[in-house]
């Protein structure tokens, strides 16, 4: 690695150790190798590197949530759900840092213009993904609806993964989750109570 991905690197590990709002410029070169004039040189600030590794974490969780979706190839949506679900909550005991840096970025986002927009851009890519997986047709045949769909199981995805963060032994697993909305559905439907 160069000298910018050390420095990449050791933000993220400082950001899930000890967030972003207490990570230090000495606590990121500690943790790269790096020297303090190679964070201007390479981000301009502490801040801008601490962006940078804030939306690649971001990136690699979203990049956790597509790996997640292979394998979901049952006939059924809420069974290609429910396997999408198992894979995803499998995965987060190794993707917990990256977890915990981009859960970060939701709260920078706040502050920063162009945290927010990568946060929308990676976003809309994955509610299109989700969608398409769900409806098995391409990311590209996903109209209005579909991508409505992908923004709820999104949801539920977000909600759980904090849910896992809090209180992993308390978080409802893929078969949990996929019988409550079942659940709500049928009450929904004919001779449903809603």
């Amino acid at each position: 690695m160069g000298q910018r991905q050390d420095l990449l690197a050791g933000a993220k590990r400082c950001i899930a150790e000890k967030g972003y709002s207490r990570t230090t410029a000495r606590d990121i070169t500690a943790a790269s190798g790096a020297n303090l004039a190679a964070i201007g040189y390479h981000f301009g600030s502490k801040e801008a590197l601490l962006n940078a590794a804030v939306l690649e974490s971001f990136d690699e969780w979203g990049t956790a949530i597509e790996q997640a979706r292979i394998g979901s190839e049952a006939a059924e949506p809420l069974a290609r759900l429910e396997q999408f679900l198992e894979g995803f909550l499998a995965g987060s005991v190794e993707q917990r840092a990256t977890l915990v840096a981009s859960v970060q970025a939701f709260a920078e986002a706040e502050f920063a213009p162009q945290v927010q927009e990568q946060l929308a851009a990676t976003y809309e890519r994955n509610r299109r993904s989700i969608a398409a997986m769900l409806l098995d047709i391409e990311p590209t045949a996903v109209d209005e609806a579909g991508r409505q769909l992908g923004s709820l199981v999104l949801a539920v995805i977000i909600g759980t993964a904090l849910q896992w963060l809090i209180e992993p032994e308390a978080t409802p697993s893929a078969s949990a989750l996929i019988a409550a909305v079942s659940a709500l559905a049928m009450a929904n439907g004919p001779g449903g109570s809603g």
